[in-house]
């Protein structure tokens, strides 16, 4: 092998190997325009009115209910094998929800089931904030219930997602639960603060400021449901994030994790919350719908 081809290959593994550790050296910082954030809150203005009409409706509660037989059966029955079910929510799968000036939004929906608990049980379990490092590590390192006023709360999560690139985050969200009636429940969270931490876990880890923020997570908004039947509760989340957009010429670094992450993340979520409700409250009873 030629001297000049062993020089470009050393350099070639030295930019992944900074890649593969830290962000900055490679990507640029990012922050978002006001027309970024003014076209994601029109998105979020329109996803929260359908919500609002769904829930005072009370119809099609759960997405696979607007599924067509046999479509909706099967999926029905794949949620009693304790398998997510995860889609694309129609508002970005039936329009392209990412041709924003200077971002991307990724709206994805997921349902999962689990047997054996009660709405209230579930809630109770959602609700202890204090223990989500516990329910969702390793992506929560670090969780606090900053405080509470009846069903609204102000939660705060250290969060780590690795996807070629690690990223921490320190995130602050408002929350709100709405008891619908006996078998039906809802909650609503906002990001209030999404700050990157640099060298998280060591001496020198401190908070970037915002003009040295890389954009990997601008917003965060999730809709949740909880529809109690079949002996067990139905659990759907609707995850809406506003992030930066694929960097030209460094798509092989920070695509995986900004087009990946989204609905990864969602999916781990519901399937971490099905699995720490199964271990609170264990049941052997098996259900059919």
């Amino acid at each position: 092998m030629h001297a000049a081809t062993i020089q470009k290959c050393i350099r070639t593994a030295l930019i992944l190997l900074a890649g593969l550790t830290q962000a900055s050296p490679l990507l640029s910082a990012e922050t978002p325009t006001p027309e970024t954030l003014k076209a994601f809150d029109r998105y979020i203005q329109a996803a929260e009115a359908r919500n609002n009409e769904e829930l005072a409706a009370r119809k099609n509660f759960l997405w696979v209910d607007v599924l067509p037989d046999p479509e909706r059966e099967h999926a029905y029955q794949l949620l009693k094998r304790q398998q997510t079910l995860i889609r694309h929510s129609p508002s970005c799968a039936s329009r392209d929800c990412s041709n924003i000036p200077g971002g991307l939004i990724h709206d994805w929906t997921g349902i999962t089931f689990v047997p054996g608990v009660t709405l209230q049980q579930t809630l109770s379990t959602l609700q202890d904030y204090d223990r989500d490092a516990d329910y969702y590590r390793p992506t929560v390192l670090w969780a606090k219930l900053l405080s509470r006023t009846g069903n609204s709360f102000r939660v705060f999560l250290r969060l780590k997602e690795t996807h070629v690139l690690t990223v921490v985050l320190d995130t602050e969200y408002e929350i709100q639960y709405l008891v619908v009636d006996g078998n039906h429940a809802a909650s609503i969270s906002h990001s209030t603060r999404i700050t990157e931490i640099e060298n998280a876990g060591s001496p020198q880890e401190h908070a970037t400021s915002p003009k040295d923020n890389h954009g990997f997570l601008w917003r965060l908004n999730s809709y949740w449901r909880f529809h109690q039947a079949d002996g067990g509760v139905y659990i759907q989340c609707n995850a809406i994030s506003l992030t930066r957009d694929v960097p030209a010429g460094l798509g092989w670094l920070a695509g995986p994790f900004i087009e990946n992450v989204p609905r990864e993340s969602l999916d781990f979520t519901l399937t971490a919350t099905r699995q720490a409700l199964l271990k609170k409250f264990p049941s052997k009873q098996t259900n059919s719908r």
